[in-house]
């Protein structure tokens, strides 16, 4: 077999994690005969790829806080469509990150690109703005779906879409080791542990991480045996580790990728940023809460618009509000510490949940055989 040449592009940590298993699978799948091109993140270059730039030039989210950096987006994806033009590659995936992953597929079908494009993870419209899966339809040649509802939005402007599942269900949750997670980070096995998760980007953690941050110190006060758990990333260590100086009980930061899952296992609660995490901790069966608060612009510009009535993934899945979202003005640290209190001391709202999350883990496998992953890779090949 002649080698495949594919470029993969991803903005941000959980696009990266995507890609990386997308590459796996296609590895596997052509015997090693692929070869790679683009931007990425650590999971990407583990599997082969160079990245372009530094992933993280694109890992930011909101109006208020794009403008900053918008002549350094703008730059970059004129050097990616320049960069996948002199590439030539055989398929073009990009990976989330609309806002940049569309504009370079405007500009390389503006340049006159005749390649196959692909699109990993399908835009939102069933939330807000339906309109855009027509434009979707008019860049791409295919779109891959995490969740059972998408598919309709895009065939129906004639794209081939798949729901291939989410890849969150490929994160090891059934191989966890929650005693050894306890050894090796010295975590107490008398302590309660609260998981603290800040998100992953740098203006989530100075906007949302300090309500969270004083919401722990309403529990620690009330949990004198509380242990803290927060699974980060490296770009926002720092950050993390200065919300959690003020809180007055032992905590653990854990950057290891290969523990994250090993980590949500200690967990008897957790009260987390808005985000793919709380699904992860779905999945995981860790009871939590969310919160969220984005720049007062940016909500004003897209409240309207906004059609779900959750933000919480297992809720819009399940259609009721199994998880506790504290959104904006309800995002404050009295909320969140009282709801977060409940699931550690009531065990009949803990089994609530977690029947739930059962329930809501079911309707994310996909619809074909493998993983997802491994799902989305027979789909991307399909188009050679």
């Amino acid at each position: 077999m002649n080698n495949l040449s594919f470029y993969m592009i991803a903005g941000e940590a959980s696009g990266d994690l995507l890609g990386g298993r997308l590459m796996k699978a296609i590895n596997q799948a052509t015997s090693g005969h692929a070869v790679y091109h683009g931007v990425g993140g650590v999971s990407m270059k583990g599997h082969g790829l160079n990245s372009l730039f530094p992933m993280t030039d694109l890992s930011v989210m909101g109006v208020a806080e794009v403008l900053p950096r918008l002549p350094l987006i703008l730059a970059r994806i004129k050097q990616t469509v320049a960069d996948v033009l002199a590439k030539n590659p055989s398929v073009v995936v990009t990976i989330d990150a609309p806002d940049f992953s569309f504009r370079v597929a405007r500009g390389l079908r503006d340049a006159g690109y005749k390649g196959k494009l692909i699109h990993y993870v399908a835009p939102t419209v069933w939330a807000w703005r339906a309109e855009r899966a027509k434009k979707v339809a008019a860049l791409y040649d295919g779109i891959l779906c995490l969740l059972p509802f998408e598919p309709g939005y895009f065939t129906r402007e004639g794209m081939k879409a798949a729901f291939v599942g989410h890849s969150v269900l490929e994160e090891g949750w059934d191989h966890t080791d929650p005693s050894g997670l306890r050894l090796h980070y010295e975590i107490p096995a008398n302590k309660k542990v609260l998981g603290l998760l800040f998100g992953s980007r740098v203006g989530e953690l100075n906007r949302v991480g300090p309500i969270l941050r004083e919401a722990a110190l309403l529990v620690a006060k009330d949990n004198p045996d509380l242990h803290i758990v927060t699974i980060t990333l490296p770009h926002v260590e720092k950050l993390a580790r200065n919300l959690l100086q003020e809180i007055p009980c032992s905590n653990t930061v854990i950057l290891d990728p290969n523990h994250k899952f090993h980590g949500f296992s200690v967990m008897d609660a957790a009260i987390a940023t808005s985000g793919t995490v709380g699904l992860e901790l779905s999945v995981a069966g860790v009871p939590h809460i969310i919160g969220y608060k984005i720049n007062p612009l940016t909500h004003a510009l897209v409240r309207s618009r906004i059609k779900t009535k959750y933000a919480h993934l297992t809720n819009i899945l399940l259609n009721y509000p199994l998880v506790p979202e504290f959104i904006q003005g309800d995002c404050t640290p009295e909320a969140l510490a009282g709801a977060a209190s409940l699931y550690l001391q009531d065990y009949n709202a803990v089994k609530y949940q977690k029947d739930g999350f059962r329930n809501a883990m079911h309707m994310i496998q996909g619809e074909y055989a493998g993983t997802p992953s491994q799902q989305a890779s027979a789909f991307v090949l399909s188009f050679l």
